[in-house]
């Protein structure tokens, strides 16, 4: 019994190891040896739960579950601590209980002959460890130094930095909590071990233990020189990454907005079958510490590969449709949404959606800010509606099981809804970069001022509020008509604004007659309103803050429309 349980125990422990190929199948081995009871039951539901994701998928639940969650982390000493130094003190006393209890575990300070000091910031800093770090074991003159001076060679460095961006990451988090957080002694440690490959293997990515473990067994208890310069390769990425980390942090904590230069981590989602053309290689990166919900963090549930066009239009999508708290449907063809209502649920949200422009329609991307149920997927299939791509926070079983039906839809869940706008937004140009706080304002209507003598009622002020939102997500220059929360007609990337307003009055039609319109910046002339009036619009916004305003004006109180001016502007480039 006891060598039963014992057996059981490593099984579950086992389960808490980072994933790798053939891992799941050593946990269900484990688990058929399990004898009957509440944990084998708990444990076979968890591996029911996670049988049907791909690896990648494993690796990320298992980091952002362990180790980016702090109530989750399974750590006795982080639970108590966190990634201090203090922590480190418990290590030290954990390893003692370990020795005392037969475990072949060597303390640094038996090594040092020094004690740990100054709440653990001092303990791996000796010449001890990176003497035999360093040590170039081909040099006669290293050799005798080391044993001049009692110091013995380390062949393998295995070492997991405190999760300094993690901490930062945290709401609340003080600045020293942040410096407790910066690890010195780890870093230190890789670096030395790195610079001596030729004979030491340091590992720091846990995703590599079992690649190194295999080739230790096939290589009698070595590794070869190709995989020591390639991890330490992987060390110098590390460190690099982590002190830009560090640096950013102690260089904005309460300075300037955009400071002198500024260093972006960025890691590869995926690699692209190619770019905005097939002659064009291309690859899909996202931020390391880009929050959750947001397009480079959702899952991929089904479907072909994302292109490169897939993924700007479906950041598009997913961006419109997050500008809504009410069940919104965004239909996006060219990173433009050519439909998109609010609706009391997703259903008529969609069809209202659809019915916008049905032709741009066919071949776009959709996304939704609510769980998608089975019936908008009916709706879809009912309407021959060819879609590229939705994405969603998540899906009802019921719309996936109809989803599945068609396999090469790629279908996208977020998990839930961030509302749009983060701190900063970027643009790639060529050899450099332009950054901006996001377009993230609050519709305050106390600023909005009407500037005709015509005066909106109160529910031409609610459409004119939804227009207005919907403008954001508009390319300019941006005229957008909406009646009912639907759009109707938008005339999006023109030279000129009133070619933008024949676009969009051309597309609504007949339904023209008492909608309202949006302009992303304000009238130039009074040709836009006129074209939108003579269609039968009644109200418009805008910003305001033309030379010719009187003019617009006038030609709204001839016309008969009221006008409201915003006192800001949505330009999207």
């Amino acid at each position: 019994m006891e060598a039963t349980m014992r057996d059981s125990y490593v099984t579950l422990a086992d389960a808490f190891r980072y994933p790798a190929p053939g891992w799941l199948d050593a946990l269900k081995r484990g688990l058929a040896a399990m004898p009957a009871g509440a944990g084998k039951d708990a444990y076979a539901a968890f591996l029911n739960g996670i049988d049907h994701l791909p690896l990648g998928e494993w690796e990320e639940l298992h980091t952002r579950t362990l180790d980016l969650d702090p109530p989750a982390a399974p750590y006795v000493g982080y639970q108590m601590w966190g990634d201090t130094y203090p922590r480190g003190r418990f290590l030290s006393a954990m390893n003692r209980a370990l020795a005392e209890a037969g475990v072949p575990v060597r303390p640094i300070d038996d090594l040092t002959g020094f004690p740990e000091m100054m709440d653990g910031r001092v303990k791996t800093l000796h010449p001890k460890v990176h003497g035999g770090l360093l040590a170039r074991r081909d040099s006669a003159e290293h050799m005798a130094a080391a044993e001049a001076h009692g110091i013995g060679m380390i062949d393998m460095v295995v070492v997991n930095l405190y999760a300094f961006e993690a901490t930062v990451a945290r709401d609340g988090v003080t600045e020293e909590q942040a410096v407790e957080n910066i690890d010195i002694g780890g870093p230190s440690m890789l670096r030395s071990a790195a610079k001596n490959f030729e004979s030491v293997t340091v590992v720091t990515d846990p995703a590599r233990y079992g690649e190194v473990l295999d080739e230790m067994r096939f290589n009698g208890g070595a590794t070869t020189l190709a995989m020591r310069k390639e991890l330490a390769t992987e060390v110098f990425r590390t460190t690099s990454a982590y002190d830009s980390a560090i640096w950013m942090y102690l260089s904005e904590y309460g300075k300037e907005r955009f400071p002198e230069e500024v260093r972006f981590r960025l890691e590869k989602v995926q690699d692209l079958r190619y770019g905005e053309n097939p002659h064009q290689d291309a690859a899909f990166y996202r931020f390391v510490d880009a929050k959750e919900h947001v397009l480079s963090r959702a899952t991929q549930v089904q479907g072909k590969e994302l292109s490169y066009n897939n993924i700007l239009d479906t950041d598009a999508c997913w961006t419109a449709a997050r500008e809504f708290g009410e069940p919104c449907c965004v239909i996006v063809k060219h990173t433009n949404p050519c439909g998109l209502a609010i609706a009391p649920d997703l259903v008529t949200a969609y069809a209202r959606a659809y019915e916008a422009d049905p032709v741009s329609a066919y071949g776009g991307v959709m996304a939704f800010n609510q769980i998608v149920p089975g019936e908008v997927i009916e709706a879809m299939f009912e309407n021959k509606h060819f879609v590229e791509v939705i994405i969603a926070p998540d899906y009802t079983p019921e719309a996936l099981e109809l989803l599945d039906e068609k396999r090469n839809l790629r279908v996208l869940k977020t998990g839930g809804v961030r509302h749009t706008g983060g701190h900063y937004e970027s643009r790639a140009v060529e050899g450099g970069m332009l950054v901006q706080t996001s377009d993230a304002v609050s519709e305050d209507q106390s600023r909005f001022r009407v500037a005709t003598i015509a005066k909106p009622t109160d529910a031409e002020m609610e459409q004119l509020l939804f227009a207005w939102k919907v403008a954001k997500s508009v390319k300019s220059n941006a005229i957008v008509l909406t009646k009912d929360f639907a759009t109707i007609g938008v005339g999006a990337g023109q030279m000129n604004r009133v070619n933008s307003a024949r676009i969009a009055v051309e597309a609504a039609g007949e339904k023209a007659r008492d909608a309202v319109c949006a302009s992303d910046a304000f009238m130039p002339f009074p040709d836009t309103l006129e074209v939108c009036a003579e269609a039968g619009v009644t109200a418009f916004i805008q910003p305001g803050g033309s030379i010719r305003d009187d003019e617009v004006i006038a030609a709204a109180n001839r016309l008969g429309v009221s006008m409201v001016f915003t006192g800001y502007r949505h330009f999207r480039h």
